[in-house]
């Protein structure tokens, strides 16, 4: 029976080059790449009925013109998105493979005990894969939104206030600090987006809107290089389609200008 094949290359995703030009993933009933006998192919759940497979390989496949390495990211311009997203829970399910060897417990090593956990060999201790919450929040005042510039993105463009959420802290409360910490500013009428997965390497991003109630812009310098308000209809750049900060940007900006 075919199925889908999603080989992974350290962060590097291999497509299928098709022949109108468009790109997929591997589909059929034998692994693409040939497999060693220690590699461990793990069980992913479906994809619209079709059955899902990841594995890990050592090297980059080069030598084969109907395959091209890509990085996880990169592959959001060029495959179908329920393809991406099934990508990304797969980078996720092979991330916590290879970062939960042994037992944290006593030791052990750590054997798969279903699709999504793993038993300790010693112990008997169960994990499962575990999720980063992060929030993300548009600030807004009037026509203008907060936008800033972390310190750790890899471009110039601007981006929404952001933040790991901390144990005993719910979503509400994670906002209002990170944006107080971040910019020294206080917030009112917190409302939720949305959320999406964000297997860079394993993050759940919960987005949320706020208005500006009161305070003067203190950028935390140790997280962000530059920040300020910014109307409507005159930002700098800012993040590409695949993330969330994207879609909380232009949803605001979509109804700023139907106003």
């Amino acid at each position: 029976m075919a199925k889908y094949w999603f080989v992974f290359c350290k962060t590097d995703l291999m497509l299928e080059l098709l022949p109108d030009g468009t790109y997929t993933v591997p589909y059929q009933e034998e692994p693409p790449v040939p497999v060693k006998s220690w590699t461990c192919i793990h069980n992913i759940t479906p994809l619209d009925d079709e059955a899902v497979k990841t594995y890990a390989i050592d090297h980059p496949v080069t030598d084969d013109s109907r395959y091209e390495m890509c990085g996880l990211r990169q592959s959001f311009h060029k495959i179908p998105l329920p393809l991406y997203e099934k990508a990304g829970k797969c980078a996720e399910i092979l991330y916590w493979d290879s970062t939960t060897k042994f037992c944290g417990v006593c030791g052990g090593p750590m054997k798969l005990h279903t699709d999504i956990s793993k038993r300790c060999t010693c112990c008997g201790k169960e994990i499962w894969p575990q999720l980063a919450t992060a929030i993300i929040v548009l600030i807004s005042r009037g026509d203008e939104v907060l936008l800033v510039h972390a310190r750790n993105f890899k471009g110039d463009f601007y981006g929404l206030v952001a933040g790991f959420v901390e144990t005993g802290e719910s979503l509400e409360a994670c906002v209002e600090r990170e944006v107080m910490e971040e910019t020294g500013i206080h917030i009112k009428n917190i409302r939720y987006f949305g959320s999406q997965p964000w297997p860079y390497p394993c993050g759940l991003m919960v987005g949320f809107f706020a208005e500006y109630d009161n305070g003067k812009i203190h950028l935390q310098r140790s997280e962000l290089s530059k920040g300020g308000w910014y109307r409507y209809d005159h930002l700098p750049p800012i993040p590409e389609k695949m993330s969330i900060a994207r879609k909380l940007i232009d949803q605001w900006r979509e109804e700023k200008m139907k106003n």
